[in-house]
Order: structure tokens, then sequence, then C-alpha cells
């Protein structure tokens, strides 16, 4: 039987693929000319945004990765 945490994390992605196709969608209406790279290089512009996306990827990592090898 597969651990409910394994579940909470999945849905997390999830969440997380969700609201980067809403973001892509909603700034793609607002300027048809935007793309997902530009959204990334002004969102990764600023170092706090940068370091919740180190800290959420290795969180992601440890979970996904290493977690089952411990």
């Amino acid at each position: 039987m597969t651990p409910p945490m394994l579940y909470i994390s999945a849905g997390v992605f999830l969440a997380c693929a969700v609201a980067l196709l809403s973001a892509s969608r909603v700034l793609h209406a607002r300027r048809p000319d935007a793309a997902v790279t530009a959204m990334f290089d002004r969102m990764l512009s600023d170092r706090r945004i940068r370091l919740v996306v180190i800290v959420l990827w290795w969180w992601l990592g440890w979970h996904f990765l290493a977690g089952q090898t411990l």
C-alpha cells in the first residue's frame, strides 16, 4: 500500500504544475507575445524568489529521490 505522504507530495507537485500552467495562460492572455521563459526571467530576477525555488527543488528532490533510499 502506498503511504499517504506520497499522495500529498504528488498533490503538491501537481498543484505547482497547475499554477504554472494557469500563470502561463494569464500571461499569454494579457500579452500574446509573452513566453514562459520571459515569465521565468522576470520571476527569478528577485533574490527571494530564487531562494524559494532552490528550497522547493531541494525539498522535492529529498522526498522523491533520497527519501526512498534512506
